[in-house]
């Protein structure tokens, strides 16, 4: 279908509407109609009607109580839309879609004629997109053998389930990554970089890609090279997004972009600066911070935060693997692939992108959202230097994210451990109301920076750090 649908799930009580009878020589085709699925509840008995059989699968396995949706029905049905999209596991699959020509209204959630429908997927583990490298969750029970074909692309599924169309989008993916290859191959060094570095060694392996050291040879510097397969690559357009976000945008608590090349037709180098410290998630989770420390950290987060907000980027995805750290104390900003460019005509941003356990209330219910998003996840970062890893990470993840949703931050675990001061702060980063929430230019103001160690001060924690994850065979 050209015309775009948009699919809304909203929660509707009562009787359900009657719609008049048109003629089928009335009916045209649909013009980016809203489908509306009607869904009830019942807050007696804490249960859903009129919800799709995988939503129902998902909410048994979760964890959430009937007394804990009965609190926030809506946010619930606005988690569910928000997992399944994320995770490829949309519910409303084109087969969901169809329209009733004969009374000229449309189906509500009624099936296509099919000889029988696949069964609702059972829960994977925790999805790879909301990993942390270094923070993990609890183990999760053993997962059936057919839970794999959730993550596949949803392509692939299609393929998969006999009756199911191919999504109409698919053709228009195809012509998208011909022209992200094109719009690459305009912005890359055209040089080969293989004779511009040498001594290359692996440090880092992650989903997007392999990072290497190497030497800079007209330098005789060492830089961080991330190598990506762009096949492999689920968001081709997010990589443009990140080289010219880094190639534009330079302030001293950013990572340095150096050079980017296409090595034939499905590789991409990205060159960066090398900070030898890694990532802050290494500090955090094998070392412990004190509140001057974790000042300091905050302080350099937020003049970075404050220079992409005034040049009207939102980062997106704010997390203790995103910040490097230099041998000397730098404390950098990295990975602008999520990041989003807003514009006068658009101030606000609703697509769902970044790390879930990070995210923000009103990312999380898919409402419209602005700078502040990185704030809120700052402050989850801030957590995160505390107690090691940030809030619900034991938690099943669509219990988390309706938590989040929901109630936001929980209690901290031994919140008489902080000062007044330091517990103000995380308050007005985690705000739910996002106009009471502060700002980056607000924040470099409170008085809990004033508390900031010096940098050096990071210096040995990142060398415990780095001993400790030699010791354990993972450096």
């Amino acid at each position: 279908m050209a015309n775009k649908e948009k699919k809304k799930f909203r929660l509707f009580g009562g009787k359900k509407d009657e719609r008049p009878v048109v003629k089928k020589t009335d009916i045209s085709a649909p013009l980016d109609f809203i489908h509306e699925v009607h869904v009830g509840f019942d807050p007696e008995s804490g249960e859903f009607s009129g919800l799709p059989e995988q939503w129902s699968a998902l909410l048994q396995v979760s964890g959430i109580s009937k007394k804990e949706i009965a609190k926030n029905p809506q946010g619930m049905l606005d988690v569910l839309e928000y997992y399944t999209e994320s995770t490829g596991q949309n519910a409303m699959s084109d087969k969901f879609m169809t329209l009733n020509h004969k009374e000229g209204s449309r189906a509500d959630l009624k099936p296509a004629a099919e000889p029988s429908l696949p069964p609702p997927p059972p829960v994977v583990e925790r999805p790879a997109f909301t990993m942390s490298e270094k923070t993990k969750p609890i183990a999760q029970p053993a997962e059936r053998k057919d839970s794999q074909d959730q993550l596949r692309a949803p392509e692939a599924q299609a393929a998969a389930s006999p009756g199911v169309p191919k999504r109409a989008k698919d053709s228009k993916k195809a012509v998208t990554t011909e022209e992200v290859m094109s719009r690459l191959r305009e912005i890359v060094n055209p040089a080969n970089p293989k004779d511009c570095f040498s001594n290359y060694q692996k440090i880092g392996q992650g989903a997007s890609g392999t990072v290497y050291t190497a030497t800079q040879n007209s330098t005789g510097n060492i830089v961080a090279i991330k190598q990506m397969n762009l096949a492999q690559q689920p968001k081709k357009e997010l990589i443009i997004n990140e080289i010219l976000v880094m190639r534009e945008l330079r302030q001293k608590n950013i990572v340095n972009y150096l050079d980017s090349f296409l090595v034939g037709e499905d590789e991409l180098w990205v060159v960066m600066e090398f900070l030898a410290g890694g990532s802050l998630t290494d500090v955090v989770t094998e070392t412990i911070l004190n509140e001057g420390q974790i000042a300091a950290i905050c302080r350099e987060c937020l003049q970075a935060l404050e220079f992409l907000h005034a040049n009207a980027v939102i980062h997106r995805d704010i997390k203790s693997d995103n910040i490097l750290l230099g041998m000397t104390g730098d404390v950098k900003l990295t990975d602008f692939g999520f990041c989003a460019q807003l514009t006068t005509e658009a101030t606000k941003r609703s697509t769902m992108v970044g790390t879930p356990y990070w995210m923000a209330p009103e990312v999380v219910t898919r409402k419209q959202y602005g700078p502040k998003v990185d704030i809120w996840s700052l402050g989850i970062m801030a957590i995160e230097m505390i107690e090691g890893e940030p809030p619900y990470l034991n938690e099943n993840p669509l219990r988390a994210l309706y938590l989040i949703a929901t109630n936001g931050t929980p209690e901290l675990q031994h919140p008489e451990n902080l000062s007044d001061v330091f517990k103000d702060f995380l308050n007005q980063c985690l705000e739910m109301n996002v106009d009471r929430r502060a700002s980056a230019s607000q924040l470099l103001q409170h008085p809990f920076l004033r508390k900031a160690a010096p940098l050096s001060s990071i210096v040995p924690l990142i060398k415990a750090a780095k001993q400790a994850l030699a010791q354990q065979g993972r450096s």
